[in-house]
């Protein structure tokens, strides 16, 4: 008896040292990476972008891993909130011994968890968060960003916005630093490009908390030509369903930040609005190598098509072990100066992190929404890189006190 209780609980520590690795290997063989995300804040996004960084390591396992060793991920769950984020961080650092962070959906949480790695010196690949501070005002040498920032994404939007005839504009945002931010650059764009604009309204709802029957009628009020809608999650589902029973959108363009990603536009169903001008995700109509490749190794492995997040999540994981392949070791050090300049695959194509800033290269996809099928998607889209939307080494250097 004693020594099958032996034997067991021998089994039971072999098994709590491999979390994720896919390999069946003891932690000691591995390369620990800690992940943190908002899985139970935002399932809809964040639990496809699991599914993207699972696949990832998976194929990265399966072709060896790197430095010789196995990729072993230990993930938590911050709950959509700063102080359990940077627990998280603390906790993946100190007790788990990880040697770099990576992932984070909402901005402030980014920002956070990117503070928490200036003061541990810990390299952090930040994923999703996209407020323009994570790697310019508040940036520093600890962290990389994958996906563009607010003012890269504004700056495509506003592109297209600037065609329109629309002089008088309005604007929805979530009251924190995402939305705020993504408010001022597509503002900062758009008047860049037109000198007759005049912005009649601003509306700024608590995050998942909209009183859209309120937020709609205040919009109604000042009778703009046009809207901008950085809302995401289900405030924009309420503002769509809102704004169309009281005829908002009649009559008005809408320009609508991530509404094109099926995150998204899957609940609205019938419902999605017609010819909003949108950045998202087409993921039935993108024909590439490595989109191709991307969505049959996704839809075998989960049943499922993959989201924006599925996306995010695999080149993220990409990225991260690119850095550190490039490195040829875990020195902090060693991962910093290595990462400006890496190069790593994503199904959207390649993306680099640039030595100024530390922002990737990886673009986004400006298309508009229809329906089809009963359901929403992106038409008339294109990818457009990010490399030729963010500022050039000259301005970079004043938006980057840190470099």
């Amino acid at each position: 008896m004693t020594i099958k209780r032996t034997l067991l609980a021998a089994v039971a520590g072999a098994l709590a040292a491999t979390l994720m690795t896919g390999a069946g290997v003891k932690a000691a063989d591995t390369i620990k990476i800690g992940e943190i995300n908002s899985y139970s804040s935002l399932p809809a996004f964040t639990v496809p972008y699991r599914n993207g960084w699972q696949l990832a390591l998976e194929e990265i396992n399966a072709a060896g891993g790197v430095l010789g060793k196995q990729i072993e991920v230990i993930s938590k769950d911050d709950a959509g909130k700063p102080p359990n984020a940077v627990t998280a961080a603390n906790e993946l650092v100190s007790k788990e011994g990880v040697s770099v962070l990576m992932g984070t959906f909402f901005s402030h949480i980014g920002l956070a968890v990117s503070d928490f790695s200036k003061q541990k010196q810990i390299l952090f690949v930040a994923a999703e968060p996209l407020s323009d501070a994570v790697t310019w005002a508040k940036g520093h040498k600890y962290v990389f960003r994958v996906r563009p920032n607010v003012t890269v994404q504004a700056d495509m939007l506003a592109e297209e916005a600037a065609k329109l005839p629309a002089k008088r504009w309005a604007t929805i945002a979530p009251n924190y630093e995402y939305g705020k931010s993504f408010v001022a650059a597509f503002k900062a764009s758009l008047n860049k490009r037109r000198s007759d604009i005049e912005w009649v309204d601003e509306q700024w709802p608590p995050l998942f908390k909209l009183d859209a029957g309120s937020t709609v009628q205040a919009l109604l009020r000042a009778n703009p030509e046009a809207i901008f809608n950085a809302t995401f999650g289900p405030d924009v589902a309420k503002f769509v369903r809102e704004g169309t029973t009281r005829n908002l959108f009649d009559g008005r363009t809408v320009v609508s930040a991530l509404t094109g990603e099926p995150e998204y536009l899957d609940p609205l169903k019938d419902e999605t609005p017609n010819g909003w001008i949108v950045t998202g995700y087409p993921w039935s109509s993108i024909d590439t190598p490595e989109h191709n490749a991307f969505k049959a190794a996704y839809e075998k492995k989960f049943g499922d098509y993959p989201r924006l997040g599925s996306i995010v999540g695999y080149a993220t994981m990409k990225a991260t072990v690119a850095i550190i392949a490039n490195a040829g070791s875990l020195d902090t050090d060693a991962l910093i100066k290595a990462g400006e300049g890496t190069t790593f695959d994503t199904p959207m194509g390649k993306a680099t992190f640039r030595p100024e800033d530390h922002q990737s290269t990886l673009g986004a996809y400006v298309g508009k929404t229809a329906m089809q099928d009963g359901k929403g998607v992106m038409v008339d889209w294109t990818y457009r890189d990010g490399a030729d939307y963010l500022p050039d080494a000259a301005a970079t250097k004043a938006l980057t006190p840190w470099k």
